[in-house]
């Protein structure tokens, strides 16, 4: 890795997964492009929240090309949109179901093409293009495949906490298994200590950073407004547990702009009773050391997860 930068969205600008200001959102693009230095046109992105659907079904064995025309012409059964024409859609074949080769698993993702589309016309009007559209929680699982190598037996949750969506995705076998969105995150606390303290967003904000730093009081308050979201987080095992497993989770990697507040592990490991480590996207990734320090690595590790698992698609550019 050579290049890294982020910039922040204003609130409102991207709400519930929709672009809710194009204008905004292109002109923090240009800025965005400016300041990494990016010098190309091809974008990979990815779409997040409820705006896309993503369903696991069993199929009998086929080729590609025919399933493709299978889900279309029974597109009611496998895709939840009043009419296909007005939706894009893609699947991935996994492993044979229950050892049966007459049989695969398959995982269909969709979303709208107005949806897909309004992402496309803004990067497309930042001065670039898109040749990837994929799926922020199927980014975690590339990173993931990238740097880490647990057993077949180990059952991982790839968590990423980020501002307003947690996305999880749990993997067995190098495979997904189990994805959901919870609309909710780090927002969430902010909000909390504007209404407690009567003050801005912006300066609720600060003051969560500036807490999430330290130790002490502060912290423990900070990580006590995210329960909502750990026990969401716990209802998510237990289901997968009781419906798809009947096996524990065995670790979970932290990523997004939570998993930098200070004892965010600990707590995550008393709550869902479960090995927790923050996730280390750069951990079989070079980069340039006379450009990243390790520290500033480590500080970024968390937030460049599901950018580094886009990067890694780069190679199916079309």
């Amino acid at each position: 890795m050579r290049r890294f930068s982020q910039v922040a969205l204003e609130r409102g600008v991207i709400k519930n997964g929709l672009i809710r200001d194009h204008d905004a959102l292109v002109e923090k693009l240009r800025g965005l492009f400016k300041s990494s230095r990016y010098g190309g046109k091809n974008v990979i992105t990815a779409l997040s929240g409820h705006v896309v659907m993503i369903k696991k079904a069993g199929f009998r064995t086929m080729e590609e090309a025919e399933l493709r025309d299978f889900i279309i012409d029974e597109a009611g059964e496998y895709l939840p949109f009043d009419d296909i024409r007005d939706v894009n859609f893609d699947f991935h074949v996994c492993s044979q179901r229950d050892n049966d080769p007459s049989q695969m698993e398959v995982i269909i993702a969709a979303a709208k093409k107005e949806i897909t589309e309004s992402y496309a016309h803004a990067i497309e009007d930042a001065g670039s293009r898109v040749t990837v559209m994929d799926v922020d929680s199927f980014a975690l699982e590339a990173a993931y495949e990238e740097n880490y190598d647990f057993s077949t037996d180990d059952i991982v949750a790839l968590v990423n906490i980020g501002a307003s969506i947690t996305n999880i995705n749990i993997i067995r076998d190098e495979e997904s298994v189990f994805t959901r969105n919870i609309m909710s995150g780090g927002d969430s606390i902010t909000e909390i200590l504007r209404k407690k303290l009567d003050i801005s967003f912006e300066e609720a904000e600060m003051i969560k950073l500036e807490g999430s730093g330290g130790s002490g009081d502060a912290g423990e308050k900070i990580l006590g407004y995210l329960e909502p979201i750990f026990l969401e987080i716990g209802r998510s095992f237990d289901y997968f547990s009781s419906t798809v497993s009947g096996s524990p989770i065995s670790r979970i990697l932290l990523s997004g702009g939570c998993a930098g507040i200070t004892g965010i592990a600990e707590v995550t490991k008393n709550i869902l009773h479960c090995e927790v480590e923050t996730f280390d996207p750069f951990k079989n990734i070079l980069y340039d050391k006379k450009v990243f320090s390790p520290s500033y690595i480590r500080e970024i590790g968390p937030i460049a997860v599901v950018g580094v698992g886009l990067a890694l698609r780069r190679g199916e550019e079309s």
